[in-house]
């Protein structure tokens, strides 16, 4: 009998769902559009500030893990059960993330017993802030050649770490760090919230 995804253990989530990188795919845009229109209209716009494509896939050009990232900002006074709920009934799977900024949760689409659907998507649910996501895509759409730099880094990464997304991410993290930096430098407070 096959293990759910819930009873595998981490290292066998990482065989099933390895590091995996392709070409910019032109449709990547499309899911995203889609996605945000069954996501608004399931989760109601009252409960979304911002909802925002960010990620490798949002970058025309990138190499990428075939994974829509989705940024949904929301109100601090959202019932987030309420939220929960219609977000799992369009097949997402809640997954509570301490580490990450309130209210530490991601949810994930695309996950199945046989490995990766066609469409994967992660959203990252948070209150409103100038995300440093925003600012490192950006930089990465105005400047191609630092985009190709992290292409290059990325496919590097997948050799060493094909099996262990933990450790392919935070090998990452620098480059992320640098360029952030330079973005928020350059566009200053481009997403910082109304008071």
């Amino acid at each position: 009998m096959k293990k759910t995804l819930s009873e595998m253990s981490l290292e066998e989530l990482w065989q099933l769902f390895p590091v995996k990188l392709s070409p910019y795919n032109f449709s990547w845009k499309d899911w995203y559009l889609q996605e945000e229109k069954l996501i608004i209209k399931t989760a109601g716009q009252s409960s979304i500030l911002r909802i925002s494509h960010i990620g490798s896939t949002s970058v025309e050009g990138l190499i990428s893990k075939p994974t829509i990232d989705i940024l949904i900002e929301i109100p601090k006074n959202t019932d987030t059960e309420i939220l929960t709920a219609s977000l799992k009934s369009i097949g997402y799977i809640f997954e509570s993330q301490p580490k990450n900024p309130p209210p530490c949760m991601m949810f994930m689409k695309g996950y199945t017993e046989n490995g990766f659907a066609e469409k994967v998507f992660h959203l990252h649910i948070r209150y409103s802030g100038d995300w440093n996501e925003f600012y490192f895509r950006d930089y990465l759409k105005k400047y191609p050649q630092t985009a190709k730099q992290y292409g290059e880094l990325k496919l590097k990464l997948k050799r060493l770490f094909e099996h262990n997304r933990d450790a392919y991410t935070k090998a990452k993290t620098d480059f992320i760090l640098k360029y952030t930096a330079l973005a928020r430098a350059e566009f200053q407070d481009k997403y910082k919230p109304a008071e």
